[in-house]
């Protein structure tokens, strides 16, 4: 059964991996976020209760 076999899958997976490793994430890692994270603490809404009509 050559499924059973590691030996072409494990070298496709590591060259897989090496790849995006080495070359695809530090591209992927230069992009400038769109919406960079803040140091700002959320503020908290205040929140009412609704009054409903039909009670």
């Amino acid at each position: 059964m050559p499924q059973l076999n590691p030996h072409p899958w494990f070298f496709i997976m590591l060259t897989s991996w090496l790849t995006f490793t080495l070359i695809i994430q530090p591209k992927i890692l230069t992009f400038v976020s769109m919406n960079p994270p803040s140091n700002k603490r959320p503020s908290t809404p205040s929140t009412t209760p609704w009054t409903w009509p039909w009670t």
